[in-house]
């Protein structure tokens, strides 16, 4: 049976890291990112996806909402989002817009 629980991994370190690094990590782990931004208020209705997605903030920020969860989580840069398949949720980017690399993770 696959995880089906949300993982929210917050950067450690005072500086915030470059898009490299992130790129790096992601790799790191055998998968394939690519970059997305958004404008500063855009919003993601509720939406689920059919695979597994793993989302680092490059830059701005992103707050999620999840139907399974009573309060939204925001990412900023260096954060980590790993969101299980089929998992509910909608997104409201920050006042900065949000640049972000994402992977699909395959099990």
């Amino acid at each position: 049976m696959r995880d089906r629980i949300i993982h929210v991994h917050k950067w450690s370190r005072s500086q915030p890291p470059t898009e490299a690094e992130l790129e790096k990590l992601l790799r790191d782990e055998g998968l394939e990112p690519y970059r997305w931004e958004n404008e500063p208020g855009h919003v993601y209705n509720v939406h689920s996806h059919d695979y597994h997605k793993v989302i680092y903030v490059v830059s701005g920020s992103i707050t999620f909402g999840f139907a399974v969860e009573g309060e939204p989580t925001t990412l900023y840069a260096g954060d980590r989002l790993d969101l299980p398949e089929d998992i509910p949720h909608n997104a409201a980017v920050g006042p900065d817009g949000v640049v972000c690399l994402e992977a699909r993770k395959q099990f």
